[in-house]
């Protein structure tokens, strides 16, 4: 075996995987058709429900990806040719020429400012023009122009042009860069190829491509965005004129036969609402309608976010699929015509109609596919091992992200590292063989030296820029006490940036950074990094938040935001002046994992650090293991699901490195990321590196619908074991109704449970194959079979199966009948009340949270989300991990998913523990409280307010001290500690009263 893995596709999914794999010991070879990484994110202004900056997010992993000692990427690359066996694969990559050494490059941009030709900008999606040599977007990795071979004038002709040569100033430009063929040896590859856009001008009823004013999603993604065509301003692309009214179209390239897209691309309707908001945020007054057949909010606070779309921002859901889009010739504006819910018929103009395009497979997954004979689906995708998870049906092969089907980003981000997991638990005795560890320089001595502060403001797009005035800011901390240098940047947090910032803490002899921009909390880590390979002390650095603390809440007034973004700056120079080195304390890992939940979420993710190599404590509160899914018997794929979970139980009690603790509860926690001390109810005590919490779920016990008071009325769940169990009710049964949305998306619990409508289809498919004379009727709010589950669906009504829709204030009315259940259902198509007489009534019952949850999350101190799941460090790109370190999530304690989604997500948890595990020792933040033992009382006012338990008195003094490696920095015992005599470092009082000194000096 080979200690390497080939990742193919450098966006969100393959560089996750590639993180991953780095941090647990692998080399890893990237490789990417495209001049940079990032695949489609660098496109997309704010991501959904957070509406958080994509580039923000995103370039942290730019960054740290680019310059991973263990990762090495190569762009403009394809695989041409895959040989060998599982574990020992030989590939040959083809290099396409760059024209433009890499290496040499600066990114300086004149050779494109000389650039004569310009060419349509495929990344602004034709939107504007381009030169064609180019850098692919502001923040590329890596930070390197290149040629485009078809449009160059030299290339055409070599004596023609050849203006970037002479602008070059360091020789970088290479007209006579040939292809090359490079032979990589790795032991397994994942598959992380991206998606296509379907191409609208497919659907010739909707004007794509004959009127200017319609657009795709993507399209105006690039004009919401501040790095687009139009710099974040929405304009009619025909005339530049303002925007009053925006209509979206949905599912067009979804489920739609015709083109063989029968399958939902399950974003559609939340990027189409997303956009509709941030819109409105740009043009106060704006319009905005989303046509639709459904609205399919089905992941986590997807349907908060709905809701909120709806009642805050008056986003208006127009239930009626669009025939046509016929333009107005006297203004440009587009008629729509549609059906009202109560049968009427109207026109409406729009500004801009923007159609949501589906996903579909890249062009080059087909040739890949044929390559490494690996098979694809009927759509042409790639096809999954059934409950897998993530591996292909060929050894050695892993699927990750929209390879294997339509996803969003946060479960895109847990295949990889599922991906990642499996790749590790198939390589595991090669791990660490072929890759270094991480030298930095050594820390410069500040320590006498008089404060030397750069300073740098980023505009973060039209985040920061579009309300305050950055260059403003920049001028004024020019001005400032200690500051020696000050610029701005478009995206500081970019690679570029981040290089120029080293470079420049050299040549200045910069000893203290301030950064202004976004939040701490996600790119502070980044620049710290950045501060050690510039040879300095990563605590001599501080952040102002002028995006969450001024921009963004001062939207309407950017003379005033301005004015605040100055004084922030200012508070953070005057506080940086008294910032002094801290030195981290260093611990050795304890490469045991405690997984708490027994369930299939559980035990994949045990058997997946078991594979890699690390011991497991399974803890389960009942006497057997196989949680919630006990009572499935087949998958939505036709899978057994009772043998599969028969011998996933067989593998985890045949495991060695796996001990099963039954009937136990977590009691008591204590310790540090690296090394918890964990005593469970029996007393057993278990000492463990990192922990998974994979509590699982229930089905709601329903309280309407006489639930528990007629026995003709069913659970999802129940109707499953009935079936299986050959009740002859269900080959008895005349009618069977089913009801949608028992006890979910409503006022007490506000959010969609994923599964119930496919589930439905499942459950109604299987009634007519026992029964076909049955009727089956559905009561829905909204139908949800997302991705291929849409097969089903459109299975189910070829077969008869009715649908009726109905609104959260006219639920259906249930009452017993003298030998059946009388249903009362308000038709939303003829307005009229429809009664049903049912021999079985079926109700999609809410997943609920596991009791346990609470409880944990206080031993833990992790945080639970108002609906009491576990809440993630980051919904989009930390979906497994909690903001507390070493300890991870996955199944439905997390959230509403079915089988695949478990155990995928469990094996994510596995592998994202594993970069904890596999590390020999890990430091301490840093930013720790420490104790004056000459003030200290021992009052043990900190040992009782601590909710970490790192302060103790020492035996002996008598006096506090405060474990470095547990201490969290939350300064809670500082904050309380009577005779002041704990310190909080990075944050003392001298500190922060030089920020309020500065703040009001000169005032």
């Amino acid at each position: 075996m080979v200690g390497a893995v080939m990742v193919v596709g450098a966006g969100i999914s393959g560089m996750q995987s590639a993180l991953d794999l780095a941090e647990m010991g692998y080399k890893v070879y990237i490789v990417e058709k495209t001049p940079a990484i990032g695949g489609r994110m660098p496109m997309l202004d704010k991501t959904f429900p957070t509406n958080d900056c994509s580039m923000c997010i995103l370039s942290p992993k730019l960054v740290e990806c680019g310059r991973h000692r263990n990762i090495e990427v190569i762009t403009m690359s394809e695989v041409v040719e895959f040989k060998g066996d599982p574990g020992n694969y030989q590939v040959t990559v083809k290099k396409n020429p760059r024209y433009v050494d890499a290496t040499k490059c600066l990114g300086c941009g004149s050779c494109a400012e000389k650039c004569p030709v310009k060419v349509e900008d495929d990344f602004n999606q034709k939107m504007g023009k381009r030169k064609s040599i180019y850098k692919l977007y502001p923040q590329a990795f890596p930070n390197a122009y290149v040629i485009d071979g078809s449009k160059c004038l030299k290339l055409k002709n070599p004596k023609a042009c050849g203006k970037c040569i002479d602008a070059c100033p360091v020789d970088a430009i290479d007209h006579d860069m040939k292809e090359e063929f490079v032979n990589i040896n790795v032991g397994a590859v994942i598959v992380c190829s991206g998606y296509d856009l379907f191409d609208a001008e497919l659907r010739g009823e909707y004007g794509y491509g004959v009127y200017p004013n319609v657009l795709t999603s993507l399209q105006f993604e690039r004009m919401l965005s501040a790095s687009g065509p139009f710099q974040g301003h929405v304009q009619r692309p025909s005339d530049g004129g303002e925007v009053k009214k925006v209509a979206f179209i949905q599912c067009v390239g979804s489920r739609d036969i015709a083109k063989n897209q029968g399958y939902c691309s399950s974003v559609c309707c939340m990027y189409a609402t997303k956009e509709a908001v941030i819109a409105k945020e740009h043009v106060p007054g704006l319009e905005t309608a989303i046509f639709c057949m459904d609205v399919r909010a089905f992941g986590k606070d997807f349907e908060k976010y709905y809701n909120r779309a709806k009642d805050n921002y008056n986003v208006r859901y127009i239930k009626s699929m669009i025939s046509s889009v016929k333009e107005n010739p006297a203004n440009n504006n587009l008629r729509l015509q549609y059906r009202t819910p109560g049968g009427e018929i109207l026109e409406e103009e729009f500004d801009i109609v923007v159609l949501s395009v589906g996903l579909k497979p890249t062009r080059e997954l087909a040739e890949l596919s044929r390559i490494m004979d690996i098979p694809l689906n009927h759509y042409n995708f790639c096809d999954l091992k059934p409950l897998s998870g993530v591996e292909s049906m060929k050894p050695g092969i892993y699927l990750a992200g929209v390879s294997s089907g339509p996803k969003d980003i946060p479960e895109t981000v847990m295949q990889a590292s599922a991906a990642a997991g499996d790749c590790s638990s198939f390589l595991a005795p090669e791990r660490n063989t072929l890759v270094s560890e991480r030298v930095f320089p050594d820390q410069v001595d500040v320590l006498g030296q008089d404060p030397r502060i750069g300073v740098f403001v980023c505009h973060c797009g039209i985040n920061i820029g579009s309300v305050v005035n950055v260059p403003s800011v920049v001028e004024f901390a020019k001005g400032l006490p200690n500051v020696v240098y000050a610029q701005e940047g478009l995206y500081v947090c970019s690679q570029d940036s981040q290089s120029t910032m080293r470079d420049l803490i050299k040549e200045h002899n910069l000893n203290r950074i301030v950064v202004a921009s976004c939040s701490p909390r996600t790119h502070k880590p980044l620049f710290q990094e950045t501060m050690r390979d510039a040879g300095l002390n990563k605590h001599l650095f501080e952040m102002a938040n002028i995006r969450d603390q001024c921009s963004w809440v001062h939207q309407t007034d950017h003379d005033r935001a301005t004015e605040k973004a100055k004084d922030l700056v200012k508070m953070s120079i005057y506080k940086a002046s008294t910032l002094s080195p801290i030195t981290s304390i260093v611990v050795e890992v304890n490469p045991a994992c405690m997984v708490i939940g027994g369930g299939v979420s559980g035990m994949s993710a045990a058997l997946n650090l078991a594979g890699q190599g690390y011991r497991v404590h399974l803890v389960e509160s009942s006497d057997s293991l196989g949680g919630l899914a006990r009572r499935i018997t087949e998958g939505f794929r036709g899978e057994n699901i009772q043998s599969y979970i028969s011998g996933l139980i067989e593998k985890v009690n045949s495991q060695s490195l796996i001990t099963v603790h039954r009937n136990c509860q977590v009691n008591e926690v204590s310790g540090y990321v690296g090394n918890f001390n964990t005593v469970l109810s029996n007393g057993t005590k278990i000492d463990h590196g990192a922990t998974i919490i994979a509590t699982g779920g229930d089905e709601l016990i329903p309280t309407e619908y006489l639930y528990g008071e007629n026995p003709r009325v069913l659970t999802q769940m129940e109707m499953d074991e009935a079936i299986s169990s050959g009740d002859s009710r269900i080959a008895a049964a005349k009618n069977i109704v089913m009801i949608q949305c028992v006890g979910s998306r409503d006022d007490q619990r506000p959010y969609c449970s994923r599964i119930c409508c496919t589930k439905t289809m499942k459950l109604a498919l299987k009634v007519k194959d026992l029964n076909p004379s049955a009727n089956v009727i559905v009561l829905y709010r909204d139908i949800r079979t997302y991705g291929f589950y849409e097969d089903l669906y459109r299975e189910a009504r070829s077969r008869g199966v009715f649908f009726i829709r109905y609104e959260k204030d006219q639920k259906p009315l249930v009452q017993s009948g003298q030998n059946t259940v009388n249903v009362t259902v308000t038709d939303h198509i003829l307005n009229e009340k429809i009664e049903l007489e049912a021999d079985l009534l079926v109700l999609a019952a809410a997943t609920v949270p596991a009791k346990t949850n609470e409880k944990l999350s206080q031993l833990f101190k992790v945080p639970l989300n108002p609906d009491s799941f576990f809440l993630e460090a980051h919904m989009k790109l930390r979906p497994v991990d909690f903001s507390s370190e070493g300890v991870f999530m996955c199944g439905l304690a997390h959230g509403p998913k079915g089988l695949d989604g478990s155990i995928s997500q469990g094996k994510a948890a596995g592998g994202r523990a594993a970069t904890v595990l596999g590390r020999k020792t890990l430091e301490s933040k840093g930013i720790t409280a420490v104790v004056d033992p000459d003030k200290c009382a021992a009052c043990l006012t900190c040992v009782r307010l601590c909710p970490f338990n790192a302060p103790r008195i020492k035996p002996g003094t008598h006096k506090a001290e405060i474990e470095a490696v547990i201490c969290q920095g939350c300064g809670s015992c500082a904050g309380e500690c009577p005779n002041k005599a704990i310190r909080l470092q990075g944050y003392s009082d001298e500190q922060y009263n030089a920020a309020l000194n500065g703040l009001f000096d000169n005032c």
